[in-house]
């Protein structure tokens, strides 16, 4: 046995209304096209040969993203269907009718719940001999046919049917590609094109239809509640990790003789000053680039060239409040900042207070956030010798998630 997979994605889904992510089978379930979680989950079976998706002309680019968000691994060939389900597929049986394949599975895109279970039970009377198989499940509500008056607001009762017997059919529908094959042909070349399901051209054509037990799982998306539902049991399965991304930064300037330094946007009286091409403040220059790494934005350097000679003496807080506004435009609160200042001298301590406050003010969130410390370096390299101040910086931020 060779057997090949018919999915059915081609139709417009008038009854799911409209939306700007497109029919149906490409509305997001879970983080992901419907279309693509079908495609999944017999890809995981790994028993079809070749699956063909039948698409409409016009849903060439959404079909592409939905095979991208998919596992892949079985071979899929592509085919446009006709304007109704019946053409589609069998639009999609004449592409597999030249690949050598024995049988076929006939899917709707938009029962993304299929499962290993299910395909085997559709799968094992075909290797017994059967010719056509038809997963359902048996009714188990009351069955009621209205009766239409004209003078009627609404339809009354007009009688009780047993459910004794009465299936509701799903899919995928299993059969014996050559005669279905041969079905469908008759059925277009006689003019039928009512057919709600393939089972009912197998019995049209008076091939004998095998019953296997449906899945209650296995729904068919059909209107808008049914999607938000699939979308929410998904999400509720999968856990949804907040989006919280920490950086580093680091950075160092030599000391020179001088008047003060400026620290944290904070000028500090000392006997020498820090040697660079703006201010020279090492802690927010250390605090931009671990604002940018949290959003791979490159570092400062990229931003704020040494070689422009407009940042000449600049007042560090620019850096700052670019680096700021790139977070937050790609979607990031900032959560909290953590200055390290590595010094002999001038004392930090003092100015501690002032240092937090400016960073509330420049950052624009509570003082509770911000945190500056400071070391020495025990008299020991650079810093130690006082040829130096070196900064490390750490920034945590929350980023929202692109709506799906």
């Amino acid at each position: 046995m060779r057997l090949g997979v018919v999915i059915v994605a081609a139709g417009r889904g008038e009854r799911a209304g409209a939306s700007v992510e497109g029919p149906k089978q490409y509305r997001r379930i879970g983080g992901r096209p419907v279309l693509s979680h079908t495609l999944d989950a017999l890809t995981r079976w790994g028993k079809a040969d070749l699956i063909v998706t039948v698409i409409h002309p016009d849903d060439g680019a959404l079909y592409d993203e939905a095979l991208r968000q998919s596992e892949g691994g079985a071979e899929c060939l592509t085919v446009f269907g006709g304007s109704t389900r019946q053409a589609s597929v069998l639009a999609g049986l004449e592409a597999l009718a030249a690949r050598g394949l024995s049988h076929v599975f006939i899917q709707d895109a938009v029962r993304p719940f299929i499962d290993a279970a299910l395909l085997d039970r559709c799968l094992a009377p075909l290797t017994g001999g059967a010719v056509a198989v038809l997963p359902a499940i048996a009714v188990a509500d009351t069955l009621k046919r209205a009766q239409f008056g004209s003078d009627a607001e609404s339809p009354l009762v007009g009688e009780t049917v047993s459910r004794e017997g009465l299936y509701a059919a799903q899919t995928p529908q299993a059969f014996d590609l050559k005669l279905i094959l041969g079905a469908h042909r008759d059925a277009a070349s006689s003019g039928r094109t009512d057919f709600t399901d393939d089972a009912s051209i197998a019995e049209w054509a008076g091939l004998p239809v095998v019953l296997v037990e449906g899945s209650v799982d296995n729904r068919k998306l059909t209107v808008k509640r049914d999607i938000s539902m699939a979308d929410e049991m998904l999400s509720r399965e999968r856990p949804v990790l907040p989006d919280i991304r920490t950086g580093n930064g680091y950075d160092v300037h030599r000391l020179v003789e001088g008047d003060g330094v400026t620290l944290c946007g904070v000028f500090l009286p000392h006997d020498q000053a820090l040697l660079g091409h703006s201010d020279a403040d090492v802690a927010l220059h250390a605090l931009t680039d671990a604002l940018l790494a949290t959003c791979g934005a490159g570092d400062i350097g990229d931003h704020f060239p040494p070689s422009d000679p407009q940042w000449r003496g600049a007042p560090s807080r620019i850096f700052l409040d670019h680096a700021a506004r790139l977070v937050r435009e790609k979607g990031g609160t900032i959560l909290n900042a953590d200055i390290s200042l590595i010094a002999e001298a001038p004392k930090i301590g003092p100015h501690r207070q002032a240092m937090r406050e400016a960073l509330s003010t420049m950052l624009e969130i509570s003082l509770d956030r911000c945190s500056v410390k400071a070391t020495t370096n025990e008299a020991i390299g650079f810093v130690g010798r006082r040829e130096g101040i070196a900064a490390i910086a750490t920034a945590s931020v929350l980023y929202q998630r692109p709506a799906e």
